[in-house]
Parts: structure tokens; sequence; C-alpha cells
């Protein structure tokens, strides 16, 4: 299992890379096989050209992630509650989303699942 600051650090440089709309970077953070279910319930991602092709559009909205209380790590896994904050069709508007990365042996993540739904947009009526 790697060390809780491993996992932190991972989440820190997910939101950087987001920042940065680097969407290779984030895909860096994934292992090989790395599967994004965003969000939940919805068809996976599986792979890193997958993970970056969907980040690419993801980052394309102009979103930014603004971290919400500290990362929580409990065995291999880290969950971070965050907001992403766009301004779309003349507006500003938010999503409240947690997060849970699963980590492997090697610090890499191996499956990212995204927490929200309708009642946590804001802005979008």
């Amino acid at each position: 299992m790697p060390e809780a600051a491993v996992m932190e650090a991972a989440v820190h440089a997910y939101v950087a890379a987001f920042a940065a709309k680097d969407p290779a970077a984030v895909a860096a953070l994934f292992a090989p096989d790395g599967r994004v279910e965003d969000p939940i319930g919805s068809p996976p991602h599986v792979g890193h050209d997958a993970i970056q092709a969907f980040y690419a559009a993801s980052m394309q909205t102009g979103a930014k992630l603004r971290l919400e209380g500290p990362i929580r790590i409990a065995g291999n896994y880290a969950a971070f509650a965050f907001s992403v904050l766009l301004h779309w069709d003349g507006s500003d508007k938010h999503v409240d989303v947690i997060d849970t990365f699963l980590f492997d042996e090697a610090g890499k993540v191996t499956q990212m699942q995204a927490y929200f739904g309708p009642t946590n947009m804001h802005g979008f009526a």
C-alpha cells in the first residue's frame, strides 16, 4: 500500500493538472489499466488514452477544481470533496463532488469514481 503522503500528493497533482489544463498529466497519475467512472454509474473510461481524452474534453469547459476540506485516506483509498467551478451559458455555476481514488502498490490510481447528481449541480436551471 502506498504511503498516505503519496496518495495525498496524487490528489493535489490531479487538481493542479486540471488547473493547468494538462490532461496528459492527469492520465499519468493512473495505472495503465486505470478506470474513470465520472459520474459513478456511467460507462467507465479505461486506459491512459481513454482517460486522457475524457479529461481533455472536461477541461475544455474551463472548469476549475477547488478542494473543500481535507483529503481522507483509508487503506489504499483517498476520498476528497471539491467544487467544480465554471462559467457556462453566461453565468457562474458549480457542482459539489466527492471523488475516490483507489491506488495500487506503485502509487498509481487504478480506479476513480465521482459522486454527484442533479441535487449537487447549482446554477444550471
